[in-house]
């Protein structure tokens, strides 16, 4: 019983900060800015970099390899949550609510782009220590504009943050030892 109003309660935070969250949605210049920041994570970027960094420092190289047992590990986990918790997008959760955008695939848990974005950035930090924060701020404005163009609550976002950030940890562990 306990366990179910902690749920709920965590259910109405999440409500709340989405809502708050989405009032920027009646500005067209930041809902125009969040798309390109929201692309910027579909995973274009992730495949030039990955060739990227093969191609400048060898195919052998940490960045390289970790970015690949990064991936390796959190895809298949990401999807295995998203379809196991089947959690709904605020468009099929809410009422009257409608995206901005049309996202890729029908559950919202966890948050995919946030994860991927949150991956990188840590292990790009981990090699390029100096761009580690703009790196890091790229990452959290992918997943603030997942809830902004309305395909993600607050806690999505968050699991995919921490998702992104253990796999890259988990990555450099497998890579660097």
């Amino acid at each position: 019983m306990k366990a179910l109003k902690t749920l709920q309660t965590l259910h109405e935070y999440d409500l709340t900060l989405f809502n708050r969250l989405n009032v920027l949605r009646l500005n067209d210049d930041l809902i125009r800015f969040n798309r390109y920041i929201s692309r910027s994570g579909d995973g274009h970027l992730y495949l030039l970099l990955l060739f990227w960094s093969g191609w400048q420092q060898g195919y052998q190289s940490a960045l390289f390899m970790a970015i690949l047992a990064g991936f390796a590990i959190e895809r298949p986990v990401y999807y295995f949550l998203k379809n196991s918790f089947k959690r709904n997008r605020p468009e099929s959760a809410l009422e009257n609510f409608r995206s901005a955008i049309k996202p890729a695939d029908r559950f919202s848990f966890p948050s995919g782009h946030t994860s991927a974005a949150f991956m990188t950035a840590v292990l790009c930090g981990y090699f390029y220590p100096a761009i580690l924060l703009l790196l890091l701020g790229w990452a959290l404005l992918v997943g603030v504009s997942r809830i902004v163009l309305g395909v993600h609550f607050p806690t999505d976002t968050l699991v995919g943050l921490a998702l992104g950030v253990g796999t890259a940890l988990i990555s450099l562990e497998v890579v660097l030892s």
